[in-house]
Protein backbone atom coordinates (compact mmCIF):
# COMPACT_ATOMS: atom_id res chain seq x y z
CA UNK A 1 0.00 0.00 0.00
CA UNK A 2 1.30 3.47 -0.94
CA UNK A 3 0.38 6.52 1.12
CA UNK A 4 1.59 10.07 0.44
CA UNK A 5 0.66 13.35 2.15
CA UNK A 6 1.74 16.81 0.99
CA UNK A 7 0.64 20.16 2.38
CA UNK A 8 2.02 23.69 2.08
CA UNK A 9 0.86 27.12 3.27
CA UNK A 10 0.10 29.77 0.70
CA UNK A 11 2.67 32.13 2.22
CA UNK A 12 5.42 31.58 4.76
CA UNK A 13 4.14 34.30 7.10
CA UNK A 14 0.69 32.72 7.64
CA UNK A 15 -0.17 29.36 9.19
CA UNK A 16 -1.49 26.60 6.96
CA UNK A 17 -5.27 26.43 7.34
CA UNK A 18 -5.55 23.11 5.48
CA UNK A 19 -5.63 19.85 7.45
CA UNK A 20 -4.65 16.44 6.11
CA UNK A 21 -4.35 13.06 7.82
CA UNK A 22 -4.71 9.33 7.34
CA UNK A 23 -5.89 7.19 10.25
CA UNK A 24 -5.31 3.43 10.30
CA UNK A 25 -6.78 1.11 12.97
CA UNK A 26 -4.49 -0.96 15.17
CA UNK A 27 -5.51 -4.07 13.23
CA UNK A 28 -4.06 -2.52 10.07
CA UNK A 29 -7.26 -3.36 8.19
CA UNK A 30 -8.88 -0.40 6.51
CA UNK A 31 -8.31 3.27 7.13
CA UNK A 32 -9.61 6.79 6.63
CA UNK A 33 -8.30 9.88 4.85
CA UNK A 34 -9.42 13.32 6.03
CA UNK A 35 -8.75 16.60 4.22
CA UNK A 36 -10.07 19.99 5.34
CA UNK A 37 -9.58 23.40 3.74
CA UNK A 38 -10.12 26.08 6.36
CA UNK A 39 -12.05 29.15 5.23
CA UNK A 40 -10.03 32.34 5.74
CA UNK A 41 -12.39 34.97 7.21
CA UNK A 42 -12.23 38.58 6.02
CA UNK A 43 -10.65 41.07 8.44
CA UNK A 44 -12.83 41.95 11.39
CA UNK A 45 -14.84 40.20 14.06
CA UNK A 46 -15.73 36.55 13.49
CA UNK A 47 -17.20 35.90 16.92
CA UNK A 48 -14.53 33.35 17.84
CA UNK A 49 -11.45 33.42 20.07
CA UNK A 50 -9.83 30.61 18.07
CA UNK A 51 -7.93 30.52 14.81
CA UNK A 52 -8.91 28.64 11.69
CA UNK A 53 -5.97 26.18 12.16
CA UNK A 54 -7.27 25.47 15.68
CA UNK A 55 -10.67 24.67 14.21
CA UNK A 56 -9.41 22.46 11.38
CA UNK A 57 -7.11 20.55 13.74
CA UNK A 58 -10.02 19.91 16.13
CA UNK A 59 -12.51 18.96 13.44
CA UNK A 60 -9.99 16.94 11.44
CA UNK A 61 -8.85 15.02 14.49
CA UNK A 62 -12.43 14.21 15.44
CA UNK A 63 -13.23 13.06 11.91
CA UNK A 64 -10.22 10.74 11.81
CA UNK A 65 -10.89 9.22 15.23
CA UNK A 66 -14.63 8.77 14.70
CA UNK A 67 -14.15 7.30 11.21
CA UNK A 68 -12.12 4.49 12.77
CA UNK A 69 -13.96 4.02 16.08
CA UNK A 70 -17.57 4.39 14.87
CA UNK A 71 -17.77 2.00 11.94
CA UNK A 72 -21.51 1.60 12.49
CA UNK A 73 -22.06 5.25 11.46
CA UNK A 74 -22.08 6.28 7.82
CA UNK A 75 -19.87 9.24 6.89
CA UNK A 76 -22.58 11.94 7.11
CA UNK A 77 -23.21 10.77 10.68
CA UNK A 78 -19.47 10.85 11.36
CA UNK A 79 -19.27 14.43 10.07
CA UNK A 80 -22.28 15.51 12.14
CA UNK A 81 -20.77 14.00 15.30
CA UNK A 82 -17.37 15.61 14.61
CA UNK A 83 -18.94 19.04 14.05
CA UNK A 84 -20.94 18.71 17.27
CA UNK A 85 -17.84 17.66 19.25
CA UNK A 86 -15.82 20.57 17.86
CA UNK A 87 -18.61 23.09 18.52
CA UNK A 88 -18.89 21.88 22.11
CA UNK A 89 -15.19 22.58 22.62
CA UNK A 90 -15.71 26.34 22.21
CA UNK A 91 -19.43 27.03 22.53
CA UNK A 92 -18.98 28.55 26.02
CA UNK A 93 -16.44 31.14 24.83
CA UNK A 94 -17.40 31.93 21.23
CA UNK A 95 -20.43 33.04 19.21
CA UNK A 96 -20.97 30.00 17.01
CA UNK A 97 -23.97 31.63 15.33
CA UNK A 98 -21.72 34.25 13.71
CA UNK A 99 -21.67 33.70 9.91
CA UNK A 100 -17.86 33.89 9.93
CA UNK A 101 -17.31 31.43 12.76
CA UNK A 102 -14.40 29.10 11.82
CA UNK A 103 -15.37 26.64 9.10
CA UNK A 104 -13.91 24.37 6.44
CA UNK A 105 -14.51 22.31 3.34
CA UNK A 106 -14.39 18.55 3.94
CA UNK A 107 -13.23 15.40 2.16
CA UNK A 108 -13.39 12.02 3.92
CA UNK A 109 -12.66 8.61 2.40
CA UNK A 110 -12.98 5.48 4.56
CA UNK A 111 -12.24 1.94 3.47
CA UNK A 112 -12.07 -1.64 4.63
CA UNK A 113 -11.71 -4.94 2.78
CA UNK A 114 -15.28 -4.75 1.42
CA UNK A 115 -16.15 -1.13 0.61
CA UNK A 116 -14.92 2.42 0.18
CA UNK A 117 -17.09 5.24 1.48
CA UNK A 118 -16.64 8.87 0.46
CA UNK A 119 -17.93 12.31 1.43
CA UNK A 120 -17.25 15.76 -0.02
CA UNK A 121 -18.58 19.08 1.27
CA UNK A 122 -17.81 22.30 -0.65
CA UNK A 123 -15.01 22.82 -3.15
CA UNK A 124 -12.26 20.35 -2.28
CA UNK A 125 -12.03 17.30 -4.56
CA UNK A 126 -11.81 13.52 -4.25
CA UNK A 127 -10.48 11.50 -7.20
CA UNK A 128 -11.09 7.75 -7.50
CA UNK A 129 -9.12 5.55 -9.88
CA UNK A 130 -10.73 2.32 -11.09
CA UNK A 131 -8.71 -0.86 -11.81
CA UNK A 132 -8.85 -0.06 -15.55
CA UNK A 133 -7.28 3.37 -14.96
CA UNK A 134 -10.46 5.43 -15.37
CA UNK A 135 -10.52 8.41 -12.98
CA UNK A 136 -13.75 9.87 -11.62
CA UNK A 137 -14.07 13.04 -9.55
CA UNK A 138 -16.39 13.28 -6.57
CA UNK A 139 -17.25 16.99 -6.33
CA UNK A 140 -19.67 19.27 -4.52
CA UNK A 141 -20.11 21.83 -7.29
CA UNK A 142 -22.54 24.23 -5.60
CA UNK A 143 -20.01 27.09 -5.62
CA UNK A 144 -19.24 26.55 -9.31
CA UNK A 145 -22.95 26.80 -10.12
CA UNK A 146 -23.42 30.15 -8.36
CA UNK A 147 -23.50 33.36 -10.44
CA UNK A 148 -20.09 35.06 -10.28
CA UNK A 149 -21.70 38.20 -8.84
CA UNK A 150 -22.80 36.21 -5.79
CA UNK A 151 -19.15 35.70 -4.82
CA UNK A 152 -17.96 39.22 -5.55
CA UNK A 153 -16.82 39.72 -1.95
CA UNK A 154 -16.39 37.64 1.17
CA UNK A 155 -18.93 39.82 2.98
CA UNK A 156 -21.59 39.16 0.34
CA UNK A 157 -20.80 35.44 0.33
CA UNK A 158 -21.19 35.24 4.12
CA UNK A 159 -24.43 37.18 4.09
CA UNK A 160 -26.27 35.64 1.18
CA UNK A 161 -24.89 32.32 -0.05
CA UNK A 162 -22.68 30.61 2.56
CA UNK A 163 -24.61 27.91 4.43
CA UNK A 164 -27.84 29.14 2.88
CA UNK A 165 -30.48 27.47 0.72
CA UNK A 166 -29.58 28.12 -2.90
CA UNK A 167 -25.95 28.75 -1.96
CA UNK A 168 -23.22 26.44 -0.74
CA UNK A 169 -22.35 24.72 2.53
CA UNK A 170 -19.26 24.35 4.71
CA UNK A 171 -18.63 22.58 8.02
CA UNK A 172 -18.91 25.19 10.78
CA UNK A 173 -20.91 24.70 14.01
CA UNK A 174 -24.20 23.18 12.78
CA UNK A 175 -24.16 19.35 12.57
CA UNK A 176 -27.17 19.43 10.23
CA UNK A 177 -24.90 20.61 7.39
CA UNK A 178 -23.59 17.02 7.14
CA UNK A 179 -26.78 16.09 5.31
CA UNK A 180 -25.75 18.50 2.52
CA UNK A 181 -22.56 16.62 1.71
CA UNK A 182 -22.06 14.58 -1.47
CA UNK A 183 -21.67 11.05 -0.12
CA UNK A 184 -21.65 7.49 -1.42
CA UNK A 185 -19.84 4.18 -1.42
CA UNK A 186 -18.35 1.61 -3.78
CA UNK A 187 -17.05 -1.94 -3.49
CA UNK A 188 -13.40 -1.65 -2.47
CA UNK A 189 -12.36 -3.76 -5.45
CA UNK A 190 -13.63 -1.03 -7.79
CA UNK A 191 -11.09 1.50 -6.49
CA UNK A 192 -7.38 1.00 -7.16
CA UNK A 193 -6.24 4.35 -5.76
CA UNK A 194 -7.63 7.67 -4.56
CA UNK A 195 -6.50 11.25 -4.12
CA UNK A 196 -7.90 14.19 -2.14
CA UNK A 197 -7.06 17.79 -3.07
CA UNK A 198 -7.85 21.13 -1.46
CA UNK A 199 -8.72 23.84 -3.95
CA UNK A 200 -5.23 25.29 -3.63
CA UNK A 201 -3.92 22.10 -5.25
CA UNK A 202 -6.81 21.50 -7.65
CA UNK A 203 -6.03 24.88 -9.26
CA UNK A 204 -3.82 22.90 -11.67
CA UNK A 205 -7.06 21.59 -13.22
CA UNK A 206 -9.76 24.05 -12.28
CA UNK A 207 -7.97 27.41 -12.51
CA UNK A 208 -5.01 26.96 -14.84
CA UNK A 209 -6.51 24.25 -17.09
CA UNK A 210 -3.19 22.37 -17.37
CA UNK A 211 -4.98 19.05 -17.73
CA UNK A 212 -8.08 17.11 -16.73
CA UNK A 213 -8.58 15.01 -13.60
CA UNK A 214 -7.11 11.95 -15.32
CA UNK A 215 -3.92 13.88 -16.15
CA UNK A 216 -3.80 15.26 -12.61
CA UNK A 217 -4.04 11.75 -11.16
CA UNK A 218 -1.31 10.52 -13.50
CA UNK A 219 0.94 13.35 -12.29
CA UNK A 220 0.28 12.41 -8.67
CA UNK A 221 1.03 8.75 -9.33
CA UNK A 222 4.26 9.49 -11.20
CA UNK A 223 5.67 12.48 -9.29
CA UNK A 224 3.67 12.87 -6.07
CA UNK A 225 1.76 15.64 -4.33
CA UNK A 226 4.78 17.88 -3.72
CA UNK A 227 5.40 18.00 -7.46
CA UNK A 228 1.80 18.99 -8.14
CA UNK A 229 2.03 21.81 -5.59
CA UNK A 230 5.33 22.94 -7.13
CA UNK A 231 3.66 23.19 -10.53
CA UNK A 232 0.73 25.14 -9.12
CA UNK A 233 3.10 27.58 -7.43
CA UNK A 234 4.99 28.15 -10.70
CA UNK A 235 1.72 28.84 -12.53
CA UNK A 236 0.61 31.25 -9.80
CA UNK A 237 3.86 33.20 -9.99
CA UNK A 238 3.63 33.42 -13.78
CA UNK A 239 0.09 34.82 -13.58
CA UNK A 240 0.60 37.07 -10.54
CA UNK A 241 0.86 40.28 -12.57
CA UNK A 242 -1.64 39.85 -15.40
CA UNK A 243 -4.03 37.63 -13.38
CA UNK A 244 -5.56 36.10 -16.50
CA UNK A 245 -6.40 32.96 -14.53
CA UNK A 246 -6.18 34.06 -10.91
CA UNK A 247 -8.41 37.10 -11.42
CA UNK A 248 -9.35 38.34 -7.92
CA UNK A 249 -8.27 35.15 -6.16
CA UNK A 250 -5.28 34.81 -3.83
CA UNK A 251 -1.95 34.61 -5.62
CA UNK A 252 -1.00 31.60 -3.47
CA UNK A 253 -3.47 29.48 -1.51
CA UNK A 254 -2.81 26.77 1.05
CA UNK A 255 -2.54 23.47 -0.81
CA UNK A 256 -2.96 19.89 0.41
CA UNK A 257 -2.86 16.54 -1.42
CA UNK A 258 -3.44 13.05 -0.04
CA UNK A 259 -2.77 9.96 -2.19
CA UNK A 260 -3.55 6.33 -1.36
CA UNK A 261 -2.88 3.35 -3.63
CA UNK A 262 -4.22 0.00 -2.46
Amino acid sequence: MRIELASRPGTADRPNEDYLSIAVPASGLGGALVLLDGVTPPPGDDGCLHSVPWFTARLGGALGELSISRRELELPGILAAAIARTAEAHSSTCDLSHPRTPQATVVVARWDEERLEHLVLSDSALLLEAPDGEVSAVLDDRIARLPRASLASAAVADATVRNKEGGFFTAAADPAVAARAVAGQLPRTRVRALAALSDGASRWVETFKEGDWHACFALLREEGGEALIDRVRALERADAEQRLRLRRGKTHDDAAVGFVEF
